[in-house]
């Protein structure tokens, strides 16, 4: 597991009454509508991030919104109540405010709160965080997809944030399909997506060509998936045609289910032929269920 930051400071929580915390909120309100420079000094900002943990969401948005005007400046104080505040509404929104805010210094302790912090919802803020600060988070984000000791839960969410990072670190996924580590390539090829459909790269998309015919059957397995969702008939479907007789079980499972999504009943002569031959067993509800449903669509 990837060696968490070191607490940011040993120093107690500030906190607020009710009323505090309410009055607080009217007067950042107040300096929000009139346009008003928000005071950015520590003690300021910890009274915001203490507003963090009030039980009334239209105050918490209030605060965070304040936070996310101060900017970079309430960074430090955010990462440590989102690394080490008991309270996990605090938890919650300081790693929502970091995702406003978009600071690269965040980085390491937003790894540290996905990596350990038990609350899903802190972790999948975090992620969120990582995500759109770009790609500077994307080197973290494929550390965790490849250690063997995080969970399902923290690689699903970094296979996630990856996707999301997309066409904002376009160099950076190309490069990540390059690399000599199949688990890698996987993620960064799943999260070629957008920059396919979206963005026209043009090198992304020979990279996927590529995936289809890569020695790692995740990674054929993974860009057969994604044919099929670049709504593109004639350009995919030649391409998944052969994958419907490949080595792999879960890379025929694939082709079978993203030629089906493309809805191209012109693929059911190929889907009969290959079904009528395919060896496991459990593969024939698969093909049946993709000739069927291309079947409706004549």
């Amino acid at each position: 597991m990837t060696n968490a930051p070191s607490s940011l400071t040993s120093a107690e929580p500030v906190t607020l009454s009710e009323d505090e915390a309410a009055q607080l909120a009217e007067e950042l309100k107040q300096q929000l509508r009139q346009g008003q420079r928000l005071a950015g000094d520590t003690q300021a900002i910890e009274r915001m991030v203490a507003g963090l943990g009030d039980k009334r969401g239209l105050l918490r948005l209030t605060f965070a919104e304040s936070l996310g005007t101060v900017g970079s400046a309430a960074v430090p104080a955010l990462c440590q109540a989102m690394c080490d505040h008991d309270n996990v509404t605090v938890r919650r929104a300081a790693a929502k405010t970091l995702t406003l805010i978009s600071d690269k210094q965040a980085l390491p302790h937003l790894l540290k709160a996905l990596l350990n912090d038990d609350d899903p919802v802190v972790q999948g803020s975090a992620v969120g965080a990582m995500a759109v600060i770009g790609a500077d988070a994307v080197d973290g984000l494929l550390n965790i997809i490849v250690d063997p000791n995080n969970t399902p839960m923290q690689t699903g969410l970094a296979s996630w944030g990856l996707a999301f990072v997309g066409a904002r670190a376009p160099q950076a996924l190309r490069d990540a399909a390059k690399s000599e580590n199949a688990l890698i390539r996987t993620a960064a090829i799943a999260a070629l997506g957008d920059q396919i459909q979206n963005q026209g790269d043009e090198e992304a998309r020979q990279l996927l060509l590529g995936a289809l015919k890569d020695p790692d059957e995740e990674v054929r397995s993974e860009a057969t998936t994604l044919m099929g969702k670049l709504n593109d008939s004639g350009w995919a479907m030649p391409l998944l045609i052969p994958n419907l007789q490949d080595s792999s079980p879960l890379v025929r499972k694939n082709a079978a289910l993203a030629l089906m999504k493309l809805d191209d009943p012109s693929a059911i002569p190929e889907l009969e032929s290959c079904m009528s031959s395919e060896q496991d067993a459990s593969l024939i509800p698969i093909f049946r269920l993709a000739i069927n449903q291309l079947g409706q669509e004549r």
